[in-house]
């Protein structure tokens, strides 16, 4: 069964404080559904339109709990917390086997 991925770029983040409080509450909520973070921050080399900002990768068992993960009250709790304190590019991918 593929593996799931949660992929974020984040374009601009004006209020690193929104941020910290969404990583702790979002942490817990991943990890309840088998999230692994593979990817926080660290160097970007950016080509075509890409944006040369903070990258996060988050894999799963599968596709589904990748999905359950965004879904979940714990999790939603956690968007709530981040609102306008970002602007980035989210999406939910399946893996290749």
């Amino acid at each position: 069964m593929p593996k799931g991925y949660w992929v974020s770029s984040y374009r601009t983040i004006s209020d690193p404080q929104k941020l910290a409080a969404y990583n702790e509450l979002a942490r817990p909520a991943v990890q309840a559904f088998g999230g692994r973070t593979l990817i926080r921050g660290g160097r970007v080399v950016a080509h075509d339109a890409g944006i040369a900002e903070r990258t996060v990768l988050v894999e799963f068992d599968n596709f589904e709990q990748a999905v359950a993960a965004h879904e979940s009250a714990a999790y939603q709790e956690a968007l709530v917390a981040l609102a306008d304190g970002v602007e980035r590019d989210f999406r939910i991918v399946e893996g290749i086997d």
